[in-house]
């Protein structure tokens, strides 16, 4: 049998991996797409997402599409390749007969490299192949300093020194991310004018080899056409794509980030919500917010998502029957306090 495409979709936090993996499954051309997502922390607010997204409505095997989005919640991917990956992997090869690609969205703090390395192992090899990279990159984000102050300053500090090294490990992260990509999404131009998008385009043409393609994007509204299919075999070439982890026999992440997960039996008002949050956020080095929400009187699920201080949040569906209405919310960042960020939760008004 053919060996299944895979397609890794990486990106740092809030860059809008899911929202592209929902774009995908919701205009398919008729591929049969398994999706597998990592999840960082124990609530699948991914998964979720992906399973709302009403692509399996219409189709008489609803159970069994739905069953082809799963989701690996032991952390970051890269950290837990041979005890969740592996598994998932020969699982999905058992139904490939059944599926004409594979989408695994990774979580924002995960290495390419190493889970590309896995499909070199046998068990893998004879079955699957990395079809090719994407790295989503948030446009408004790296525009507002997320890794720089100012744009023009580091394009200037950058030609000066073409050596210059990153000491932060979400920078490092953020360049392996560029240098394993085949095509470079990037997402939330709707976010800034033409001026600013064409400053981060210069910024990210610096650090990526000529032949990776930039395609602006919004909401991840890309052709599939222009996303799939790219043949680069990527598990045969890693060594054409430079980590900063080449050389080390096994990466280490940031120790001091964490993830908080709150399920609240309760409902809040939207812009009480953020507000408090707004606060947390200002107070705790808090990278992510991502979860459900109650809302009073509202028979629709909220959506609400942050990366630092811009909040996003919009209704998704009804609630079902068969669930509680609970308010569900996921904190990625740096040494976050638990309960502190419970307790201030709590104090938002009914």
């Amino acid at each position: 049998m053919h060996k299944i495409p895979v397609t890794v979709i990486t990106g740092f936090l809030g860059a809008g991996k899911t929202t592209l993996v929902r774009y995908l499954l919701q205009n398919n051309q008729g591929r049969r797409i398994a999706v597998v997502v990592n999840e960082f922390g124990e609530i699948g607010i991914d998964g979720e997402l992906l399973r709302s997204c009403q692509v399996c409505d219409d189709d008489d095997s609803a159970n069994d599409i739905a069953s082809n989005i799963v989701e690996l919640n032991n952390g970051c991917l890269c950290c837990t390749v041979q005890e969740e990956f592996l598994p998932t992997m020969q699982e999905l090869l058992k139904r490939r007969d059944r599926l004409d690609c594979i989408l695994i969205e990774t979580s924002g703090l995960a290495l390419p490299k190493p889970l590309i390395q896995a499909f070199r192992w046998p068990t893998v090899r004879t079955g699957a192949t990395v079809d090719g990279v994407l790295t989503v990159v948030d446009c408004e984000a790296v525009a507002n300093g997320q890794f720089a102050t100012d744009l023009d300053a580091i394009n200037a500090q950058r030609l000066e020194d073409p050596n210059l090294e990153h000491e932060t490990p979400i920078e490092e992260l953020f360049e392996d991310q560029l240098a394993c990509a085949d095509l470079v999404l990037l997402a939330k131009v709707d976010r800034v004018d033409g001026t600013t998008q064409e400053k981060v385009q210069k910024w990210l043409r610096q650090e990526l080899p000529e032949t990776v393609k930039i395609i602006p994007c919004k909401q991840g509204e890309v052709n599939p056409s222009l996303l799939l299919g790219f043949n680069a075999a990527v598990e045969d070439n890693l060594e054409s794509r430079p980590s900063h982890h080449d050389y080390e026999e096994e990466h280490e992440h940031d120790d001091g980030i964490n993830s908080i997960h709150l399920d609240l039996d309760r409902e809040f008002e939207p812009s009480a919500l953020v507000k408090q949050l707004e606060q947390l956020v200002a107070r705790q080095e808090i990278y992510r917010i991502k979860g459900f929400v109650a809302v009073p009187k509202k028979s629709m699920r909220l959506v609400l998502q942050a990366v630092g201080s811009r909040f996003d949040y919009f209704y998704d569906r009804p609630w079902q029957p068969s669930e509680s209405r609970q308010t569900r919310l996921v904190f990625i960042g740096q040494e976050l306090d638990g309960v502190a960020i419970e307790r201030s939760v709590a104090t938002v008004a009914l």
